[in-house]
């Protein structure tokens, strides 16, 4: 059989630290997973034709990924993010604007991987400047047969209830963690409880699936006739980095390929807490934790 081909839409940046510089961005994080849990990932981006740029493709080609839906923008430099402290020792993440994956262009190639794409995972992140949103939203339409999952990943300002909305109507399934769960509750009036609120969100948006990531507490899946609720996986943590976009992955093999939703969500827990037990977003994926 094929492998699953699931496509990463939207941001690849560079993570700047005080002391490093760490190649990432959900969707880049969530390709490189599903590549190493067995299915075939593949970023759809954009980075600047600059020293950054082309170090962030060698690096995910020496990563096993193929690049064929990353555009270079001639204009634009390569996404960052830099990491600064405050007198507290509260950490704080700016997102530069103008960068390349603001200006996300489907080419040819992008456009081929959208038609034959198993499953797309896309954010509100990438969504903040009009063209990429409009991308973001041409990719979609083109990925009829798709699974399509919003992981909604919400950082700083950069999102509107428009953009949620319009995303939440594309999407068959919903990912969020409970730092979201309570942003959303507040903007969209949902109902108190876990599970009343993501049954709120389905009906509302005629999703198939809902999931929550509440970190060591656990995960909770949703579908439109069945729960799993499962407690944490028990981890070491180096750190959390890619945590998240591990689970989506996982979550994302698992479903397409008609497992029980315990199953699933154990699973996915597990990739999620190797990460988390190991440094950087993109560590090796042993045997055992690949999708069958």
């Amino acid at each position: 059989m094929k492998p699953i081909l699931a496509v990463g839409l939207g941001e690849i940046l560079w993570d700047v630290l005080p002391h490093a510089r760490l190649l990432g961005g959900a969707p880049a994080n969530f390709a490189y997973q599903v590549n190493a849990l067995g299915g075939a990932g593949v970023p759809v981006s954009r980075v600047g034709n600059d020293d950054l740029g082309r170090e962030a493709l060698s690096l995910l080609v020496l990563r096993g990924l193929n690049i064929d839906g990353v555009s270079l923008d001639p204009e634009h430099p390569t996404g960052t993010v830099d990491a600064r402290v405050d007198e507290h020792g509260v950490a704080a993440y700016v997102f530069p604007d103008d960068v390349a994956w603001d200006f996300l262009a489907l080419d040819h190639a992008a456009l081929t991987l959208a038609a034959n794409a198993d499953a797309v995972c896309f954010g509100s992140l990438a969504q903040r400047a009009e063209v990429s949103r409009r991308a973001i939203h041409r990719f979609l339409a083109v990925a009829e047969k798709a699974l399509k999952v919003f992981d909604i990943n919400l950082r700083q300002h950069f999102y509107t209830p428009e953009i949620l909305i319009a995303s939440l109507k594309a999407a068959h399934v919903l990912k969020l963690n409970d730092e979201e769960l309570g942003i959303v509750r507040r903007l969209f009036s949902l109902p108190e409880g876990e599970q009343p609120a993501l049954r709120a969100l389905m009906e509302r948006y005629g999703l198939d699936l809902a999931v929550l990531t509440r970190g060591g507490a656990g995960s909770l899946i949703v579908s439109t006739d069945a729960v799993s609720d499962l407690p944490g996986e028990p981890v070491d943590v180096v750190d959390t980095i890619g945590a998240g976009d591990a689970f989506t992955a996982a979550l994302v093999l698992g479903y397409l390929k008609g497992h029980p939703l315990d199953d699933i969500n154990r699973h996915a827990a597990r990739v999620a807490a190797h990460v988390c037990g190991q440094p950087g977003a993109m560590p090796e994926m042993p045997d055992e934790l690949k999708v069958l």
